[in-house]
């Protein structure tokens, strides 16, 4: 049976292929998904975990029995569909030397200049990618930290702790992540998703979060007879792009508390054109307007283009999970005290994005965020520190032990 060190897990965890994919209606959306899955119920049933079990729809139930409260560690299996995860092929840069990493593959540096978290790491073991391929510590850092955290109680059967409700999750990275999940089943009182970046910090608020498509309805004409006939959608649709504000919807030009309205994606045709977007902000009322000014600009567009049409389809993502947590403040203050304990500084904050936790929140499960130490995630130059991955298990052991000589 594989075990090993949290650093050992994650190698072995980031070779297999575990991408979601948004197109797909199937829960997981893709089936790969089960085959880290079913290595990891092994994995699970070796630390302890004894009803460990891979469910239907892709998801880890697992149970680590203890005392007090029932504490659920959580962090997702997939990996982004924004940047190819086939044949990751890991790297340990032993004691790194503080110069731009090279990788071997792509032309890819990742210079310490654009990535502020790394020029601290000076002389630490860093884990990259070859160059081909995202890394996958987003989320399988996590992942092998709650492992490794399950293994120290599986070694120190003396030392007591919370009974732990483990869930590993499929399809995060396309926001289905929590869709499936059976909260009566899970049974716990509270819960961590292990999916932050910086060393020492824990979020506990998100972005409230909706998706849009803005759709136009054209003309369709055979081109050599289409004077006076076609309405060219495509053409509406960049028209309706270039009337988007500027830089205060930019995520590109927003940060902090900033909100955005972010277009990634259009398809279509002559006959009908679709926009995609994600639109974001920490207060939920905010969405709306947002919403309305979508709304507004589109009739802007087709008062311009006669014979166009279309409409704006809004749908709920996530909401900010700060409107829950802040109902059960000892669950985030339990992470911050094993932060402070374990010798960090600690960095609260609020997430420009979400996490399953925000979900989970607002289906009776309060869960903040607590730092993995994964940074660029989505990206070739995505990298992580094994000293980083070090400091997130002895957190998790000191949030879910009972002991006061954890809390020291």
């Amino acid at each position: 049976m594989h075990g090993g060190t949290a650093l050992e897990r994650f190698l072995r965890y980031v070779r297999i292929d575990t991408q979601s994919d948004p197109s797909s209606p199937t829960c997981p959306s893709t089936e790969k998904q089960k085959n880290l899955g079913r290595l990891l119920v092994e994995e699970l049933r070796a630390v302890g975990c004894q009803d460990a079990e891979l469910d239907e729809h892709g998801y880890i139930y697992a149970t680590l029995p203890g005392s007090g409260p029932v504490i659920c560690l959580c962090s997702h299996m997939d990996t982004s569909p924004e940047t190819s995860g086939t044949d990751v092929s890991p790297i340990v840069h032993k004691a790194w030397d503080g110069a731009p990493i090279a990788l071997p593959h792509g032309g890819v540096v990742i210079d310490p200049s654009r990535h502020p978290d790394l020029q601290s790491k000076a002389g630490e073991d860093i884990v990259t990618a070859d160059g081909r391929t995202l890394l996958g510590a987003d989320n399988k850092a996590g992942i092998a930290e709650i492992m490794d955290c399950l293994q120290w109680f599986h070694d120190h059967p003396e030392v007591p702790h919370a009974t732990l409700r483990i869930l590993f999750t499929p399809d995060e990275e396309i926001g289905r992540g929590a869709d499936k999940v059976d909260i009566e089943k899970l049974g716990a009182d509270f819960g961590y998703t292990v999916d932050g970046e910086s060393l020492g910090s824990m979020e506990d608020e998100t972005f409230s979060a909706d998706g849009a498509v803005v759709v136009f309805e054209g003309i369709n004409a055979h081109p050599g007879f289409a004077q006076g006939a076609m309405v060219n959608a495509l053409k509406v649709a960049c028209d309706f792009v270039s009337r988007l504000p500027g830089d205060a919807w930019a995520p590109e030009h927003t940060s902090d508390r900033e909100g955005f309205v972010h277009p990634y994606e259009m398809t279509g045709s002559v006959e009908r054109a679709e926009i995609t977007f994600i639109v974001r902000s920490f207060e939920t009322a905010e969405l709306s307007s947002y919403a309305q000014r979508l709304r507004s600009i589109q009739e802007e567009v087709i008062r311009d283009w006669p014979g166009a049409s279309g409409h704006v389809d809004i749908r709920e993502q996530y909401r900010n999970m700060k409107e829950v947590l802040a109902n059960h403040p000892h669950v985030a203050e339990r992470a911050a005290a094993a932060i402070e304990a374990s010798g960090l500084k600690l960095k609260r904050g609020a997430i420009r994005g979400g996490t399953d936790g925000s979900r989970l929140s607002f289906m009776g499960l309060p869960c903040p965020n607590v730092f993995a130490g994964e940074h660029a995630f989505h990206s070739r130059e995505e990298w992580v520190s094994v000293q980083d991955m070090q400091k997130a298990v002895e957190v998790l052991i000191r949030i879910t032990g009972n002991g006061d000589s954890l809390r020291s």
